[in-house]
């Protein structure tokens, strides 16, 4: 075996094929876009390289075959990486054939990359960039397809990485609702009770996406934006990801609650992409997009279509209301008249005891797990897990 670092389109093509080559013949698998991936290395398009850097690697066997991958990445201005006690840095992109000594010869290269830097151990696999995607390895739920945004892996990844050392650091649970689930009638008196109460429940126009921006960045800052690892968003950022967001918009998946004219709460989901993606092909050139208005135009004419949980939050002055369950009840026969079955929320951490319970209390089952470890090179020092949100 011998690990080549990706430094010409032949290896970085290489680096895209790994996992196509390991798992085309799996049915549940669906493989992300290729330009999607290649965004993440690439410094014109994304910001984490302005204080940052990343190196990727191909793990070829002796036909010269490509049977693994890996990528290595510093983000310095990321929290953790600025911890004076445990900087941490990252690796991610893993893929392997079922052999412990290939997927150490990856983790090896990632690990001393890191440690050259600075760093005192790494999580993985994560990604170069936010968590919204390209986050965690499969441990539970390989016979369900994958969500946008994230990967399948083969339920030996956990085994090669637990074998490396890798400790858990928290777990990512995809939550399946169903759009015709019966909730408890409090939550429709307690809906009613906050109409009473001058709050406004409705869905966003993606006609006027400069509302959209300032009510998604309002809410975000200020539901999310301190937690660990969350760094606060810019109003342009929200611009930003609204205007990427709209081709693929359906505006009865995109939720607020207002308050005296405030946005104080949000349950923002789109149509499930990789229902389209998996017939269109990796690659979104002007063949791929033609193809992929075609899926889509069928897709979104289904009755009983999936749609995908992007992010939920409520403003801390309002939390404890009710609002998120009240929220969530009117949004139910909207979803319905749409042709949603039902939705799955992709990214709740284990580190979220409310979020965790509203999910239940709405009726949501744990679908797929991903996790994300954490490796601490010195092997002598005591590991310890995310920090639970109280």
């Amino acid at each position: 075996m011998r690990l080549v670092e990706v430094t010409s389109a032949v290896t970085a093509q290489q680096f895209l094929d790994v996992p196509t080559r390991l798992h085309a013949a799996v049915p549940q698998y669906i493989g992300p876009l290729y330009n999607e991936i290649e965004a993440v290395f690439d410094p014109r398009k994304n910001n984490k390289f302005k204080n940052g850097e990343a190196i990727r690697w191909v793990l070829l066997d002796a036909a010269g075959l490509p049977i693994g991958r890996l990528a290595a990445f510093l983000n310095r201005d990321a929290p953790d990486t600025q911890s004076a006690d445990l900087p941490v840095g990252g690796v991610g992109f893993f893929e392997c054939i079922d052999n412990q000594e290939a997927a150490n010869l990856l983790l090896d290269a990632g690990r001393s990359w890191l440690a050259a830097r600075g760093m005192q151990a790494m999580d993985g696999p994560i990604n170069f960039g936010d968590r919204d995607r390209f986050w965690g390895v499969l441990i539970d739920g390989f016979d369900f397809p994958p969500n946008y945004g994230m990967f399948w892996h083969p339920a030996y990844y956990q085994k090669l990485l637990e074998g490396y050392g890798f400790q858990l650091y928290f777990k990512q649970l995809t939550c399946k609702l169903s759009a015709f689930h019966e909730f408890h009638h409090s939550f429709a008196r307690r809906a009613l009770e906050l109409d009473q109460e001058g709050y406004i429940f409705k869905h966003a126009s993606k006609n006027d996406l400069e509302k959209l921006a300032q009510d998604f960045h309002h809410v975000y800052n200020l539901a999310w934006g301190g937690h660990a690892g969350v760094k606060p968003m810019s109003l342009d950022q929200a611009r930003k990801l609204m205007q990427q967001m709209k081709p693929v918009m359906d505006e009865r998946l995109l939720w607020f609650t207002y308050h005296n004219g405030e946005a104080v709460a949000f349950f923002l989901a789109l149509p499930e992409l990789n229902q389209i993606f998996k017939h269109v092909g990796r690659r979104l050139n002007l063949p791929g997009k033609l193809r992929f208005l075609w899926e889509k135009w069928k897709f979104m004419r289904q009755p009983d279509k999936k749609a995908l949980g992007i992010i939920y939050g409520v403003v801390p002055h309002e939390q404890g209301k009710g609002v998120d369950v009240a929220m969530v009840t009117r949004t139910q026969v909207m979803y319905q008249q749409a042709g949603y079955a039902g939705i799955e929320m992709n990214w709740i951490g284990d580190f979220n005891p409310k979020m965790m319970a509203t999910v239940r209390a709405i009726g949501g089952r744990v679908l797929k797990t991903h996790a994300t470890y954490r490796f601490l090179f010195d092997r002598e020092r005591e590991f310890q897990r995310h920090p639970v949100i109280r």
